[in-house]
């Protein structure tokens, strides 16, 4: 049997680092079924999100589009109508395009009703869950405080839980996100210091089971139809809380070396500076916070990559691992105590790069199958890999990805690009208030090529400046160092050529500009013409030794 794409199968994790996984090199986290996908695919090394924080990612994962075009520059921040979509354009080449999980979409409601699109009509739903299908959508964060729900939203995982027998009205939040104390009160897995307890929950009810059982359900509804499905898993994402027997896996002693030094908490550049003290990064200045943590983000990593060899499995008995082509990636990565910060939002390796790995199951492909591509890539090349993998052609005018597919056949592109670029706004956050900045100066950029590491900071703050070649750890900001201004300046250069992009122009293409070139003249609009003899003489035609009746000047009776 031939072996070709006729499906895509574009598998997320929620704050999955690039490095916890056994293929990227952890010492102690084992990830046979992912690190098996990548030895029949092909791992990219040096694989950057347009944006370190879950929103704007996301939004440029969905459109192939900068921050910077699509506007979606936070989280909750609404994705303007008008915005096309993966699923925009796998349908257009006949791909049914479908979401299962998280999409942390915030729909652009202003935007429908000024257009009056309803959003229960097809094409509101579509728009407002960011151009893809529901099969099921759940955000995965169901707290509740004072002032009521976090997400108002209906939770299919809750109504899930409910039917399988979980008492409460939130079962996500005392249940799958909460231990057990000794005296049979909830441990909530909002508290770090319960993170090494088992979550209440049986282990197969649990989000990440739950998740991988719909999407075979949905592989099983599909029968022979070819479909593209995101899969995107809430977990390893906080809370760090993890059913067993996976919270006891690995302890303390199996933690990477926390990377820090003392240096950088001296005169740290501003931005910088508020992120490491404010109060996720004081919770990850503690030792006995990460001790509690990371073992639990382990564990959870741990049962992600089970449930990925469940799956594969599937797909492998039902013949489907021969045409489906499959991505493993993450919306960004997890400080978990490196660089005095926690979470993720800034532009260190283990904020803004991540996993990459994708098993084209062609024949095309065979001869890249186990390797390590380092080129630099962007998130936003997986719409154009899927576009070119479906049979379609990218529109460049609207995508600003590029295929991934030559690197997968082993056909190096002419030219490929030197830098990559990341944004950040922080404009709704308190360290932008403590930095006294608007919201038009709260923010970031990153320029990255394979040795150097450049940000920028608006509102007049000072860039920072990194040699990953030879401190890879990204520990010494070289910025304020003699001797590195001309680095500074290219960079800033490559902003600029970044900043100066052609991205807006949407509505039409090249080829549509190029082929209408010069349809006017032929349509009869001469201008800068003296007697006609400029121009061919058909042109002129109808404007030439022609004459007219002259009845219309004689008076009416």
């Amino acid at each position: 049997m031939t072996r070709k794409t006729r499906n895509i199968l574009f598998i997320m994790f929620d704050q999955l680092r690039w490095d916890y996984l056994g293929c990227t090199g952890h010492a102690h986290l084992k990830t046979p079924h992912i690190d098996r996908l990548a030895a029949k695919g092909v791992r990219f090394s040096r694989a950057y999100v347009q944006s370190p924080i879950c929103g704007s990612s996301r939004m440029s994962f969905y459109t192939g589009r900068y921050v910077h075009s699509h506007g979606a520059s936070f989280n909750n921040y609404p994705l303007k109508v008008g915005e096309q979509t993966l699923g925009d354009h796998l349908r257009r080449i006949d791909m049914p395009c479908w979401l299962i999980g998280k999409t942390h979409m915030k729909a652009d409601m202003e935007g429908l009703n000024r257009l009056g699109i309803a959003r229960d009509s097809v094409i509101g739903a579509r728009v407002s869950e960011c151009g893809f299908d529901v099969y099921i959508r759940d955000d995965g964060l169901w707290p509740e405080g004072p002032d009521g729900m976090y997400d108002e939203k209906r939770s299919p995982y809750n109504e899930y839980l409910k039917a399988k027998g979980y008492e409460a009205e939130n079962p996500w939040l005392d249940y799958a996100n909460a231990g057990i104390e000794e005296d049979g009160s909830i441990a909530s897995g909002w508290l770090t210091q319960n993170a090494d307890k088992p979550a209440n929950i049986r282990e197969e009810d649990s989000e990440t089971p739950w998740l991988t059982s719909r999407t075979i359900d949905f592989i099983e509804e599909q029968g022979d139809a070819p479909w593209c499905a995101h899969v995107s898993y809430i977990k390893p994402h906080w809370p760090y809380i993890v059913p067993a027997p996976y919270h006891h896996m690995y302890g303390h002693n199996q933690i990477q070396p926390v990377n820090r030094t003392e240096a950088e908490r001296q005169d740290a550049q501003p931005v910088f500076g508020q992120y490491m003290n404010n109060g996720i990064g004081r919770l990850y200045h503690r030792d006995e916070v990460r001790n509690k943590v990371i073992p639990a983000y382990m564990g959870l990593i741990k049962q992600c990559d089970d449930q990925m060899g469940r799956l594969f499995a599937y797909l492998e008995q039902s013949g489907r691992m021969d045409d489906t082509l499959i991505v493993i990636t993450s919306d960004h990565g997890d400080y978990l105590g490196d660089h005095w910060m926690g979470e993720k939002s800034l532009f260190h390796d283990c904020s803004v790069k991540v996993p990459l790995i994708i098993y084209d199951p062609s024949e095309a492909a065979d001869a890249t199958r186990g390797t390590v591509c380092d080129e630099l890539v962007e998130s936003i090349d997986l719409v154009a890999t899927f576009i070119a993998a479906a049979g379609g052609e990218v529109p460049v005018h609207i995508v600003e990805g590029r295929s991934l597919l030559p690197f997968l056949h082993g056909e190096a592109p002419d030219t490929w690009r030197d830098f990559a670029i990341s944004e950040f706004d922080y404009s709704a956050t308190p360290m932008a208030a403590n930095l006294g900045l608007s919201p038009r100066d709260a923010r970031l950029f990153m320029v990255a090529d394979k040795r150097w590491k450049f940000w920028h900071a608006e509102g007049g703050l000072r860039p920072m400046l990194f040699d990953m070649e030879s401190d890879p750890d990204e520990l010494t900001d070289l910025a304020t160092t003699p001797g590195h201004e001309e680095i500074i300046e290219s960079m800033y250069d490559r902003l600029g050529q970044w900043a100066r992009r052609f991205s807006q122009r949407t509505a039409i293409s090249d080829p549509q500009i190029l082929a209408a070139r010069g349809k006017s003249t032929r349509k009869g609009v001469l201008i800068n013409l003296f007697d006609g003899s400029e121009v061919a003489p058909e042109l002129t035609v109808r404007y030439r030794d022609r004459k007219i009746p002259q009845n219309h000047l004689k008076p009416k009776p």
